[in-house]
């Protein structure tokens, strides 16, 4: 299968969306060639450095010696500012790292208002080297203004644009604030690769395909998570080659290299179409949230297990994190199941992709803090109302059943831990929950 020339590789895009200098490289970069463009403009045409107001630096306009006091100065503090702004910004992301969780420095790296402030004082130093050259003193003196004049404005904007940004950190480095943008960041994906209920294609759940007793197991060439996985390639593939295909890791597991991410029947294996079929598969060191839905809740459980654990002891962010869960899996509750099974005729399975289903993404955002908040009234608490909160929304009894389990042993567990004068509103809650499924039957 021959590969479309105008399909951007999506590993590529996401080493762009990732890394941290590429938006400060291209504002850097724009903004240096500003400064050579315009400085370049003034030498060959000086008469627009008359339209420049004296009162900026009066009475020295024309004067050469000034204009490149201001820029070499303006270039220093830039370069100084930088290095030390982003010396507490390291310090700031490395103890935020340790109390909540190394999983955020990410964000942090792809956060665009940390990128544009490193670009603009990268690109206004870019500027006013590139502006000197064209001061000179002898042999015929010069002095661009306007160049100047931009320069100064530029240098106000950083001033400007600083302030901001100390207060954007400020706010970033808050718990409230990160698990919030989590939270947004997971549902906006959920939104994106999703289908609403209301639509009228319902898509079929989940099976394995009948792949019969002669079939190929193809096996990864690379080690990593697996980020997303080109449903329509290898649907294109299984139609153009009559043979059915079953995915047997989905989006967020991990794949040794030489382990199984598919099974093949209907064609003989070869290196070739071993490697052609793994490049359906976009496998990175780390895992995203740009198809991963389970990613952004582990964030959440992370900082929420740091937060109840003996050494912090902070119940009140763990509660936050059960909050923002709970608006996470309404969300994913409110959509569809996206498209996992693809015919290439009625009746004739060819593909199927394993999809996260409800009830693994219960425990996984669930789990772990009903086991390490069994001592926590308070987070126990919380977490019966997140559960209820959650299942009075549910249309589905099988959903529903889910919930109430995890109530029970949660109840169970606080039981053997706590007395049974600090449970008496957490049976009322689970009692609450039984009932609300019973009634909804």
């Amino acid at each position: 299968m021959t590969r479309n020339p105008k399909l951007i590789s999506r590993s590529t895009i996401n080493k762009f969306k990732g890394s941290f200098l590429v938006l400060p490289m291209f504002i850097a970069l724009l903004l240096g060639g500003i400064g050579e463009f315009l400085s370049a403009f003034e030498a060959a045409n000086p008469s627009i450095c008359k339209s420049v107001p004296h009162v900026f630096f009066l009475p020295y306009t024309n004067d050469p010696q000034v204009a490149q006091i201001i820029l070499s100065d303006i270039a220093t503090a830039m370069m100084t500012v930088v290095s030390i702004v982003f010396a507490v910004l390291l310090m700031t992301l490395t103890l935020t790292s340790t109390q909540f969780s190394p999983r955020i420095i990410m964000a942090f790296v792809r956060d665009r208002i940390t990128q544009q402030t490193l670009g603009f004082f990268l690109g206004t130093f870019l500027y006013c080297l590139a502006a000197l050259p064209e001061t000179r003193i002898s042999p015929d003196p010069f002095s661009p203004a306007v160049t100047v004049l931009c320069a100064m404005l530029l240098a106000l904007v950083c001033v400007a644009w600083l302030l901001f940004f100390i207060n954007h950190i400020s706010e970033a480095v808050n718990v409230n604030y990160i698990v919030h943008r989590i939270a947004r960041e997971t549902e906006l994906m959920i939104n994106n690769t999703m289908p609403d209920k209301d639509d009228d294609v319902k898509h079929e759940p989940y099976h394995k395909a009948d792949m019969g007793h002669k079939h190929s197991e193809v096996r990864s060439n690379v080690s990593g998570y697996v980020r997303s996985i080109n449903a329509n390639r290898l649907f294109l593939f299984a139609k153009q080659h009559n043979s059915k295909i079953n995915v047997v890791r989905r989006v967020g597991h991990f794949v040794p290299e030489g382990v199984q991410l598919l099974s093949i029947s209907g064609i003989t294996l070869t290196p070739e179409l071993n490697a052609e079929l793994c490049k359906s598969f976009e496998i990175g060191p780390t895992r995203t949230l740009d198809h991963d839905i389970e990613f952004g809740i582990l964030q959440i459980v992370d900082i929420a297990l740091k937060a109840i654990s003996p050494a912090v002891n902070d119940p009140s962010t763990a509660i936050t994190c059960i909050d923002q869960l709970s608006t996470i899996l309404i969300r994913f509750a409110a959509h569809g199941n996206p498209q996992c099974m693809y015919y290439s005729t009625p009746g004739n399975l060819c593909l199927s992709i394993p999809w996260l289903g409800f009830d693994r993404l219960v425990e996984s955002a669930f789990e772990q803090i009903r086991l390490y908040s069994q001592t926590d009234i308070a987070v126990s608490l919380r977490l019966l109302r997140a559960l209820s909160d959650i299942a009075s929304t549910l249309p589905s009894k099988e959903s529903k059943k889910i919930l109430v389990e995890l109530g029970r042993l949660l109840v169970a567990g606080c039981t053997e831990k706590l007395g049974d004068e600090v449970l008496t509103e957490m049976k009322s809650r689970i009692i609450a929950l039984e009932k609300s499924v019973e009634e909804s039957a």
